[in-house]
């Protein structure tokens, strides 16, 4: 009777036997009678009884089931920027490969598409294993979107291994999705909307394509992202040229930051020093911005009598010349 009963507990549901989590996390196996004289009715009741639980474990995450890592989906808004590359994601792989899969990842099923699972958390085991070709070991469980977004976001907060522009970029996306903000602040385990306020702020000052050019940063915090955003404010399309550069590519991800972050602290220092000086006549009529260049000098016209002026200038540039060298001659 119990091969029988192990048999259909096997068939009915894909649960591991590894050792590690099988004790912990596995519901545990109901007592059978040592009566050898059951009736057979007693016996599929039984069996009965021990699937539907089996079934329930595995609708409230209790047990730990091995799925195939082609069919496990992204979450619905991305957290991380730098996934699958890097140092960090070679010993992830290394460590797998050596001692097992430490860490269950949890999924739910996928509301989109039968037979496939939507990833809350484990986002770079996911992409170790898939690229092991290893079974996955996961949680499954029925959450929400909120549900499912709070759990991303906890389970990043308890690793402590998001970086601050992760997070911001991370907060403005579910914003931007719809989540509400009470939501995000569970999903961060924070109680302050004014500290959750300035992370979305800053995060929609800084273009995506700049963030991701950059990567998560370890290590540079709000301050120095903050003083970024300054910088753009005053030259937005700066970064463009330095983020196509190939020789930003062989730098890591804050090397990347300060490298790009010198780039625009340069590009405004050359704008204060080229910086225009602007007059404006007393009737509004007339407004002349003087710039100096390094080989000459500009001087723009504009309101009503600009063009009229500068055509003026032109008309008398003689006169005005010859008065410039009078002025120059010793009284």
């Amino acid at each position: 009777m119990n091969k029988r009963r192990d048999a259909l507990r096997d068939f009915l549901t894909p649960i591991t036997t590894n050792h590690e989590f099988s004790a912990e996390n596995t519901p545990r196996r109901p007592q059978v009678s040592s009566g050898a004289l059951q009736s057979m009715n007693d016996a599929i009741t039984g069996l009965s009884n021990e699937a539907d639980e089996l079934r329930k474990a595995l609708s409230d995450g209790q047990a730990i089931v091995e799925l195939d890592a082609n069919l496990i989906d992204a979450s619905f808004v991305k957290d991380r920027l730098d996934e699958h590359t890097g140092a960090d994601f070679d010993a992830l792989l290394n460590s797998i490969q050596e001692n097992g899969q430490a860490v269950p990842v949890l999924v739910r099923p996928n509301p989109d598409q039968s037979g496939r699972y939507q990833l809350a958390y484990g986002h770079r085991r996911v992409a170790a294993l898939k690229q092991l070709g290893l079974k996955v070991k996961s949680f499954i469980r029925d959450l929400s979107d909120d549900e499912l977004i709070i759990a991303q976001g906890n389970e990043n907060l308890e690793r402590k291994d998001l970086s601050f522009i992760e997070k911001a970029l991370f907060a403005r996306r579910l914003e931007d999705r719809g989540t509400t903000r009470a939501v995000i602040m569970a999903t961060f385990g924070t109680s302050s909307r004014g500290v959750l306020s300035e992370m979305i702020a800053l995060a929609r000052k800084l273009p995506e394509e700049l963030i991701q050019a950059i990567g998560a940063a370890p290590g540079i915090g709000r301050p120095k992202w903050d003083s970024m955003a300054t910088l753009l404010a005053n030259k937005p399309n700066a970064f463009e040229t330095v983020i196509r550069n190939e020789t930003l590519q062989t730098l890591n991800s804050t090397e990347r930051f300060e490298a790009i972050f010198a780039s625009l602290k340069q590009a405004n220092k050359v704008s204060t020093n080229t910086a225009g000086h602007a007059w404006r006549s007393d009737d509004s009529q007339l407004r002349a911005v003087t710039k100096s260049k390094p080989k000459g000098y500009a001087v723009e016209f504009s309101e009503p009598e600009g063009k009229a002026f500068g055509a003026w200038i032109s008309d008398n540039m003689k006169r005005l010349y010859e008065e410039y060298k009078d002025s120059k001659q010793p009284n």
